[in-house]
């Protein structure tokens, strides 16, 4: 009788390479995603200059990610103005400086609450809508036919939403500001009696122009964003209605990360860019 022959032996280093290999799978398959949706976008916006434009389509694309989100980013930026209102009386209040109560409030609003809150409930209606549709026409084999017919997906269902979320996004966070702002006034001056004009006064010197600018083009960004992986994620949808189900969720999962991160990033370049020019105050 033989002896068994003995386990296969693996040298240092082979196993260091695959220890290194393993560690960095996840970067890499992030990577790669990342890459897949900005493939997809620049194949969808090739389209933006070519043949039929069906403007019908962008409109309906407009109604339902800016009117149909309207409601519920004017009832979140509402309540958003009245919170920060009342937080900021309460603690201003403690050094008699309850008059920067509106300033401040408006400076928070629009440069990160209103781009960044407006984006996250774009991104829980729209981005998660466009995702449910786009993955049911993929898996009952209607964007097939779409592509039998030699209609182009990208150009007929991906790029109309891409350029409506880049307009509508920065319209719904300025509303967002704006509704927010109002809200912040009723707790500030009409509630908690602040003065009326020291509220304006110190609202106008803390905010400037700029600071909404920053927001509008932050709002710009996050609405390419929430777009394009709700697109994504319907568009390359497989598996039935489980499968659909999924990539929903990953849809609002994956855009609310993407706004938060890429929300640290834009504010960097933004101040940067902004003091660099003069646009600072």
């Amino acid at each position: 009788m033989t002896d068994p022959a003995p386990p296969p032996r693996h040298s240092f280093v082979a196993d260091v390479v695959t220890g290194v290999a393993d560690a960095f799978r996840p970067v890499v398959r992030l990577l790669d995603r990342f890459g897949d949706h900005v493939i997809l976008m620049g194949r969808a916006l090739a389209w933006l200059p070519r043949r039929p434009f069906r403007p019908g389509t962008y409109l309906e694309a407009c109604e339902y990610i800016g009117v149909g989100s309207l409601p519920i980013v004017l009832l979140v930026g509402l309540f958003t103005g009245m919170v920060m209102g009342l937080q900021a009386v309460f603690a201003f209040r403690q050094f008699q400086l309850e008059s920067f109560a509106g300033g401040t409030t408006g400076l928070a609003l629009a440069v990160e609450l209103a781009p960044v809150l407006s984006a996250l409930m774009l991104s829980g209606r729209a981005g998660a809508g466009i995702a449910t549709e786009l993955g049911t026409m993929r898996i009952t084999e209607q964007i097939d036919a779409l592509e039998s017919m030699a209609v182009s997906p990208l150009q007929f269902l991906i790029l109309p939403r891409l350029v409506a979320g880049m307009l509508m996004a920065p319209i719904l966070s300025l509303l967002f500001f704006i509704i927010g702002m109002a809200g912040c006034y009723f707790m500030t001056v009409v509630v908690n009696h602040v003065d009326h004009g020291q509220f304006v006064l110190h609202t106008r010197d803390l905010l400037s122009s700029s600071d909404v600018l920053q927001g509008m083009i932050k709002s710009i960004v996050f609405g390419l964003i929430v777009i394009l992986i709700g697109c994504y994620q319907g568009f390359n949808a497989a598996g039935g209605g489980r499968g659909v189900g999924l990539g929903t969720t990953r849809a609002v999962v994956y855009s609310s990360v993407a706004v938060l991160i890429s929300d640290y990033f834009l504010t960097d370049i933004l101040l940067r860019v902004m003091s660099s020019d003069g646009g600072g105050r």
